[in-house]
């Protein structure tokens, strides 16, 4: 006969919602080859991510989105 194997109760266990669910996205989008990867509430914490990102790989296209405006800016090297 094969050991008993003592599950835990439903109880004891925390029930999250089955299914993604997209995040909020901020004002500010940071935008790789243009995929949304990140967003940020200001346009300062956004471009300080965007020229690290842009420095440690300088051939990717790094830009800002901002949503409010549906204006999209570069960044350069």
């Amino acid at each position: 006969m094969p050991p008993k194997i003592n599950m835990p109760k439903k109880e004891d266990f925390e029930v999250l919602p089955m299914g993604q669910k997209r995040p909020a996205l901020e004002r500010f989008w940071l935008q790789v080859d243009r995929q949304t990867k990140s967003s940020y509430p200001t346009r300062e914490a956004a471009e300080t991510a965007g020229k690290a990102i842009k420095a440690s790989h300088p051939k990717l296209q790094v830009g800002i989105y901002d949503a409010e405006k549906s204006e999209q800016t570069l960044i350069e090297a």
